[in-house]
């Protein structure tokens, strides 16, 4: 656990001292603020003291925020050279993933924590359901580890981080909408098993303030399939080189 510490450490401060946590988190922090109290459906515009403007614009926000981070955990790495370097010290393949996994979801959870004056602000126009505000944050968080886990699978297979890029998207698009929208078309069990795959099904359950346990271990499974066949793709690229 030392080690995945270490490496998460080494992998924020890069991300703060190249900018790209500052700029990720105002850039979250602008693109949330404006939809939820500015543009569109505002809660303003709501009937009630509510965030589920808020956590609907995260939702999309956090789609494109992550791969953005995770597209050159790994990529970077192997580009450069600086992966096998670091595998040849007493690293293993797992920590080094799970330690570059922790790092952007604590960059995650830092950016979500600050949107906190928003849920004050709002339980002081009004009557807010703070279970349900609760467990909107755990579904973004939940829903964050699963999209970094996808990312830092996407990056342990290409060398190119723009490619990492775009195939995090592709990946992540088949949770985020196609799974749900194909689903539609199966009846039975293929299109309820298409449903459960979506993760927008179990996001929607969990931030309507539904607890089920089917919907922790969807998102922890998707993590650690991702998590797993990054390992395998690294240690299978540290094989064949």
């Amino acid at each position: 656990m030392t080690t995945i510490w270490i490496l998460a450490k080494r992998e924020l401060k890069s991300f703060f001292d190249s900018l790209l946590a500052y700029i990720t988190i105002i850039a979250f922090l602008v693109f949330t603020g404006l939809f939820t109290w500015i543009i569109g459906r505002t809660v303003f515009l709501m009937s009630e003291a509510s965030m589920q403007s808020f956590f609907g614009v995260a939702y999309w926000a956090l789609f494109f925020f992550i791969p953005a981070l995770t597209m050159k955990l790994i990529a970077e790495e192997h580009s450069s050279g600086t992966l096998e370097l670091i595998l040849t010290k007493p690293i293993s393949e797992r920590q080094l993933v799970l330690g570059k996994f922790l790092a952007v979801f604590i960059l995650i959870a830092l950016s979500l924590m600050l949107t906190l004056p928003y849920y004050i602000t709002i339980a002081s126009i009004g009557p807010i359901d703070h279970g349900a505000t609760t467990l909107g944050y755990l579904g973004l968080l939940l829903m964050s580890a699963a999209y970094i886990g996808i990312g830092i699978f996407a990056s342990s297979l290409t060398s190119n981080q723009i490619v990492s890029f775009l195939l995090a998207l592709f990946i992540g698009i088949f949770f985020h909408l196609l799974f749900e929208l194909i689903a539609r078309y199966f009846p039975g069990a293929i299109g309820n098993t298409l449903s459960y795959l979506s993760l927008s099904t179990h996001y929607e359950s969990i931030t309507r303030g539904v607890v089920d346990s089917r919907d922790i271990i969807y998102f922890l499974a998707v993590v650690f399939l991702s998590l797993f066949g990054a390992q395998m793709a690294i240690s299978r690229r540290n094989y064949t080189n």
